[in-house]
């Protein structure tokens, strides 16, 4: 595997775990708001962030590579307001996206066929995660202040399961 190719695999490998770390925070905030709905979805966001690292770890592994976990940056730990949690988490799926698709460049840079073949897989998940979080997002403006709309949307939430993925 290239050198290059196997360090920003590791970065990304990085990228996936901090983003576990900034939903399991954003499961605190709720919890702390008593919002379980919210608190629920982003557990299971949170979860899933740590599937996709272990995505690459075995496809690392599987190539040759070696993995080189790195150190993980404190995430936020409190939001005004749910919209802003979720403005936030909207604004990381997006970040997300440009490290992988940053990804799929240097592969097809190496003409790595496998690494770009893993990363399709990605690219299509991350237009699932960008599209899902950006109707939350619109969702929480249409509440706005109303206390039982955010409590059905709160109610709504809570019905996500692993198999929505």
């Amino acid at each position: 595997m290239n050198e290059a190719v196997e360090k920003a695999l590791n970065n990304q490998i990085n990228e996936e775990l901090s983003s576990y770390y900034i939903y399991l925070s954003m499961q605190a905030y709720f919890e702390s708001e008593s919002l379980d709905g919210f608190a629920t979805w982003m557990e299971l966001q949170a979860r899933e962030e740590v599937e996709h690292a272990m995505r690459i770890f075995r496809f690392l592994n599987d190539r040759g590579g070696r993995v080189k976990l790195q150190s993980i940056e404190e995430p936020k730990q409190d939001w005004d307001s749910p919209l802003e949690a979720f403005e936030d988490a909207y604004e990381h799926e997006q970040y997300i996206t440009g490290t992988i698709n940053d990804l799929v460049d240097l592969a097809e840079e190496h003409d790595d066929k496998a690494t770009l073949n893993m990363l399709d897989w990605f690219v299509e998940e991350q237009v699932e995660e960008e599209a899902t979080t950006e109707a939350i997002v619109e969702k929480l403006k249409m509440v706005g202040d109303s206390g039982s709309g955010l409590l059905a949307l709160d109610k709504s939430l809570a019905g996500r399961s692993v198999t929505d993925e």
